[in-house]
């Protein structure tokens, strides 16, 4: 069984309101927006590079191939 699923399922409303809480309490409500742009944008750069990069490998194996 995969761990995350494991301790996701033990996870109740009471806890995850708790922990929602917690995290306004650290970064204030005018941070998070702030964060999950910064996190969308790091998702949106990784996955341009991981297009990049096998766009990249796949050039370089029909390149081999030609020769």
């Amino acid at each position: 069984m995969n761990l995350l699923t494991i301790f996701m399922g033990s996870l109740g409303p009471t806890e995850i309101i708790l922990i929602i809480a917690v995290i306004l309490l650290m970064f204030g409500g005018k941070k998070i927006p702030e964060l999950m742009k910064g996190l969308g944008s790091g998702i949106k750069e990784f996955k341009n590079a991981a297009k990049d990069d096998s766009s990249a490998t796949k050039t370089s194996v029909t390149d081999k191939e030609e020769k």
